[in-house]
């Protein structure tokens, strides 16, 4: 190679190792450059700048978090300082499909914590069902039992450092109500029952959400696929609109107050692992409002003197609550004020109005710290006092009572009823607003003792002679029960000549009792070291009927004298004096419901509240055959806690059925009425009620409870075969004296032997669940207890019988009657 050439080589290559140098270092310049940008941008799905997720187009709604919507999504911004407080997260259904039910009602409750992990937020859902004080060894063993689980997990959007004392961390929340989360969706035997198979997501969206100081409300609207939806079938699907409040928990649990099943309250426990017991105890303490003594009246209220709480109880009274009758509705709620002088304190509890939206626009029934009495149009006949209450002490947060427009239908018929024989302002469908008004404010008053923590009371109105509420001066004194919190209505015992008779209760005797009770301070003393206190405060009353409490009873009734709907301590009495006063309203009834140019349906409804009346005293009464009286006590007291009804009484309340109901009520059946009313059905309404009242007297619980009774008391119990043959040969009389059986006796005969067949062959009656104490069912071995041997007995005697009744029997259709009888009889005792 010459020269030149080589020296173009060497100029070539230096040229071209000068630009893979120069490209070089501008590509280490480009990716570094890359790199740099890379590692400013975040990822997608990561924690982005606070400006790009709460932009500058957001609605933010301030509150406990500040609430920001963005693009059609929800934010909640989560004050750091928030992480790891207790939350209550109740649950509820406000609108429903058709046929599932009214809404309002608590589907769930649950503690919530809020927990920050580095790039997401747990809720987690904190459990009291079982604790042990953080000082003792075993909270940690007790810790690893109740592991927390995570509800939700969200990942973490944004922080917001701005207030460096106090930052805050972003989440969107949409999905927590948008996918199916079963604690805060539809319960589970709704989706059993309806067959629910999935949520429809596309059919499913947040109706707003709302953000107040304590708590954050949000409504959603879910939609679930359903094989059988209980209306709108051709959809396949159910939506319902539900409700979450999310409530902050006091930083300070209030001070509990221990639970005493002698004095009826709302309460909620634990077991408590910490107690120095040689078993797992259970505590269980009362949902009552935070009343606490001011530090400057604590000398007063020492003294004897009445002092204001720190804090009232004040109830606001709906703007949609028509204005006529919110006089009457506040009266019911500051009623109480006279309950709660007795545990010390003056001008306890207010009702107030709302501010206008005008005055205070912010203002909201959905804000937890106001209580509230809601006006709702609705065709639903009833009213109800929820109350919502912290898990840790009991202490009563907030309660809002659901007051239904048609509850006043409900109070007149009852009004009616009840009252009209010797009450001129009850003779009508439409009453007097100051008449109705009266009864809204009983209505009302009654309510709020549920908010306050009060149950019902069904064992109240037991304590008073049935014949002292035909007393001017008792009943003005002691108005109907001791307890508006009993369901003793109206004073249907009332004869017409007893005038100035109260027909109604009021705030009584028992309520300031369980109000002081509850409510009245304890100074400078553990919630431990009450009880005795408190128990002395029982004691000072123990034998006065007056201050007893009667749990409400569902199913099988044990205790005949705490039921739903009586009056006195004699139902027989009781009873016999409310026919009287149906007997004088049906000859008037077409009279008291009609007027020229209307139709019946007045008289129609008003004689099925006739029917209904007449049909609860029939239970009153039958609920005494083998019952078994409950009068709670303690080891210090003496005598029985339960106690069987005496035999006489049993046998005297089988006599009463049998001449008031199972001998046909002539006088219910006029002819006037129910050819103004229904062209069919009163021969199968009657026939209703007597094969109810019958299936009560021969239900498994009550035959077993008398088996028991005369194994332990022998002679002295009713017996069981002995209120088989006065049952039968009552039923049975026309086989005996040879009279014509009519249609009504004939249905009752037929009705009889088809619940002989049923015992015969009835299953074992195991133990139900008590819902909190309100069911008490009686086990049954029906295969192995006498209740078969009696039956069949039975169903060989009634053979004799009927065979005596043929021989006897002329009329055609009873002896065809009699006939198809011992057939049947025939079929049971031998099916082959």
């Amino acid at each position: 190679m010459n020269q030149k050439l080589l020296l173009k080589a060497l100029l070539f290559t230096f040229l071209m190792g000068s630009f893979h140098t120069a490209n070089a270092q501008l590509f280490k310049k480009k990716k570094k450059a890359t790199t740099e940008s890379k590692a400013k941008k975040p990822k997608k799905g990561g924690i982005k700048p606070y400006s790009e997720v709460i932009t500058k187009d957001a609605k933010t709604d301030e509150g406990l978090f500040n609430l920001h919507q963005v693009d059609g999504k929800h934010f909640y911004e989560i004050p750091d300082s928030l992480f790891n407080r207790e939350m209550l997260m109740v649950t509820r259904i406000s609108k429903t499909a058709t046929g599932i039910g009214f809404g309002g009602g608590k589907i769930n409750t649950q503690v919530l914590r809020w927990e920050k992990k580095p790039k997401k937020v747990l809720l987690r859902v904190v459990s009291y069902g079982n604790v042990a004080a953080d000082s003792l060894p075993i909270h940690e063993a007790v810790l690893n039992s109740n592991f927390e689980p995570v509800l939700f997990a969200f990942d973490i959007k944004a922080r917001n450092k701005k207030d460096s004392l106090n930052p805050a961390t972003i989440i969107e929340v949409d999905p927590l109500f948008t996918k199916d989360v079963n604690a805060l969706g539809m319960p589970s035997f709704y989706r059993t029952r309806y067959k629910v198979s999935r949520l429809d997501g596309d059919r499913s969206y947040i109706e707003n959400i709302k953000s107040y100081p304590l708590n954050i409300e949000a409504r959603h609207v879910k939609t679930y696929a359903a094989k059988s939806p209980p209306s709108n079938q051709s959809l396949g699907s159910i939506s319902i609109e539900i409700n979450n409040s999310m409530i902050l928990l006091p930083k300070e649990p209030m001070k509990r107050r221990y639970f005493d099943e002698r004095v009826g309250w709302f309460a909620r426990g634990q077991v408590d692992y910490g107690l120095d017991a040689q078993k797992s105890k259970r505590v269980t303490y009362l949902d009552r409002w935070r009343l606490e003594v001011k530090d400057e009246d604590i000398e007063k209220f020492k003294a004897g003197e009445l002092v204001e709480p720190k804090k009232q109880i004040v109830y606001y009274v709906d703007r949609a609550t028509p204005k006529k009758w919110l006089p009457y509705i506040k009266q019911g709620i500051e009623d109480w004020q006279v309950a709660f002088e007795a545990a010390g304190f003056k001008n306890a509890i207010i009702a107030k109005e709302p501010p206008t939206a005008e005055e205070d626009p912010e203002w909201s029934p959905e804000d937890v710290r106001y209580s509230v009495v809601r006006y709702l149009a609705s065709p639903i006949p009833n009213a109800n006092g929820p109350h919502v209450s912290d898990p840790r002490s009991g202490e009563i947060l907030e309660s809002d009572i659901n007051w239904y427009h048609n509850v006043m239908s409900l109070l007149r018929n009852w009004f009616f009823v009840q009252t009209a024989a010797i009450n001129p302002d009850a003779r009508t469908v439409d009453f007097k607003d100051e008449i109705m008004g009266r009864l809204i404010r009983f209505v009302s008053a009654h309510e709020v003792g549920h908010t306050l923590g009060l149950p019902h009371n069904m064992g109240s109105s037991a304590a008073y002679p049935v014949d002292s509420l035909r007393s001017k001066s008792f009943t003005q004194k002691h108005s109907t029960a001791p307890s508006i919190m009993d369901y003793a209505r109206f004073n249907y015992v009332a004869q017409p000549g007893d005038e100035g008779v109260a027909l109604m209760p009021n705030i009584g005797i028992y309520d300031k009792h369980s109000i002081n009770w509850g409510y009245r301070p304890i100074l400078d003393v553990s919630a431990e070291d009450e009880k005795p206190i408190l128990n002395q405060w029982i004691l000072a009353h123990a034998d006065d009927p007056m201050y007893r409490f009667g749990h409400q009873q569902v199913g099988d009734i044990h205790d005949p004298s705490s039921q739903t709907e009586d009056l006195g301590d004699d139902a027989i009495k009781a009873s016999m004096y409310g026919i009287e006063n149906l007997k004088r309203i049906i000859p008037n009834l077409k009279e008291w419901t009609t007027e020229a140019g209307e139709n019946y349906d007045d008289l129609e409804t008003m004689y099925g509240q006739v029917v209904n009346q007449f049909r609860r005293y029939m239970g009153h009464v039958s609920n005494n055959i083998g019952g078994v009286y409950e009068y709670y006590k303690t080891a210090d007291q003496e005598g029985a806690v339960y106690t069987h009804v005496p035999k006489t009484h049993q046998k005297n309340c089988l006599l009463f059925l049998h001449e008031q109901l199972f001998e046909t009520p002539e006088w219910l059946l006029d002819k006037e009425i129910f050819n103004k009313v229904q062209y069919s059905g009163s021969v199968e309404r009657i026939r209703a009620m007597q094969e109810r009242t019958l299936n009560t007297v021969l239900h498994l619980g009550k035959m077993a409870r008398m088996i028991e009774n005369e194994t332990l008391n022998g002679n002295d119990a009713y017996k069981l075969a002995d209120m088989m043959r006065d049952l039968r040969q009552g039923i049975w009389s026309e086989t005996r004296s040879g009279k014509k059986i009519d249609t009504y006796r004939r249905n009752l005969q037929k009705a009889h032997i088809d619940r002989l067949h049923y015992l015969m062959t009835a299953e074992n009656q195991k133990k139900l669940s008590d819902f909190g104490g309100y069911r008490k069912s009686t086990v049954v071995n029906t295969s192995q207890s006498d209740i078969r041997s009696v039956a069949r007995a039975e169903l060989n005697n009634l053979k004799r019988d009927i065979r005596t009744g043929i021989s006897r029997t002329s009329e055609t259709m009873s002896r065809y009657h009699l006939q198809d009888a011992l057939e049947r009889i025939d079929l049971i005792l031998d099916p082959k």
